[in-house]
């Protein structure tokens, strides 16, 4: 039995462009119990985990390469990479966990590519989670990374893509849970809802899109929401941790928070973020091997304000 959340980038967008106002340090909801952003007294995601990617259907090298290097960037030592960076955006996970030293050490795991489309090009969830299993099932977070010539059930109707769990095969007579994320990639079935703002909207505020940093929208537009999933996954991994909302339909560490990338965000702008002088190109992180990066704000659990890094 698998359980997920879907990431769904246009309507939590136009929700929020209907009741709040975005900046970058704005409160969230608490008129209501159930829309205050809190701890469910769940588990989160502790150890040393692996993220796994499973690539389904056809990618060029290069943009295998943009993800990878975003994964590899989440662990990357702050002396090496300029400021801000991946790594410092993804320290702000660690005010999740109680402890003063956080339990929590992500590495990037295998590589699996299945580019001969094995469950073929029209996809349903449970094919999603019959991929995820493909990963290592123990201290992991396998993420499915579906081409844009795959359609995945929900995918740009409903969602841009989820995460969840799944009881995995028996290892040494045990049977574990593991976490896994699915994301697709936008780029020609509908980047308005999953890509921006390195594409316009489909409806709300229009505004130029922005320039993607790796210069490809299907792929950055993915890493923003890999991103904005590995840190629901991390403190929300099996529907009982940190949300707002309904269990159902929560609003996690960074769906709470979307639209907003940096300070002085509202409907239909990003906030004031870093310009690459070379290709105009918007971004607010770095990573390695001068890779750039757009990385979502997270909730910060002690004062329930989206925080950016720039």
């Amino acid at each position: 039995m698998a359980s997920f959340t879907s990431l769904s980038f246009l309507l939590s967008f136009f929700l929020a462009v209907s009741i709040l106002p975005f900046t970058s340090a704005r409160k969230l909801t608490e008129s209501e119990p159930g829309l205050k952003f809190q701890y469910h007294r769940g588990p989160l995601l502790t150890g040393n985990i692996s993220v796994n990617l499973i690539w389904y259907g056809k990618f060029k090298r290069y943009q295998t390469a943009i993800l990878n290097d975003f994964i590899i960037s989440l662990s990357s030592p702050e002396s090496v990479t300029p400021q801000p960076s991946v790594d410092t955006w993804w320290k702000a996970t660690e005010k999740y966990y109680k402890t003063p030293s956080p339990k929590l050490a992500l590495s990037p795991g295998t590589i699996i590519l299945d580019e001969n489309y094995s469950f073929g090009k029209s996809l349903t969830t449970d094919q999603i989670v019959k991929l995820a299993s493909k990963g290592q099932q123990r201290n992991a977070i396998n993420v499915v990374l579906t081409s844009s010539d795959v359609a995945v059930e929900g995918f740009c109707s409903s969602r841009c893509g989820t995460h969840g769990s799944s009881v995995g095969a028996r290892i040494n007579g045990k049977r574990y849970k593991f976490a896994y994320i699915w994301v697709g990639n936008s780029e020609t079935q509908c980047p308005g809802q999953c890509a921006w703002p390195f594409h316009q909207p489909i409806y709300g505020p229009q505004s130029p899109a922005l320039v993607a940093p790796n210069n490809d929208v299907g792929i950055d537009g993915m890493v923003i929401n890999v991103a904005s999933l590995l840190a629901g996954t991390v403190t929300n991994p099996f529907g009982n941790g940190y949300f707002q909302g309904p269990k159902e339909a929560p609003l996690e560490a960074a769906s709470a928070c979307t639209g907003v990338y940096g300070k002085g965000a509202y409907p239909g702008y990003a906030g004031n973020l870093l310009v690459d002088p070379t290709t105009g190109a918007s971004y607010n992180a770095n990573g390695v091997d001068g890779r750039k990066y757009l990385l979502p704000a997270l909730v910060d659990p002690k004062t329930s304000a989206c925080s950016t890094i720039v």
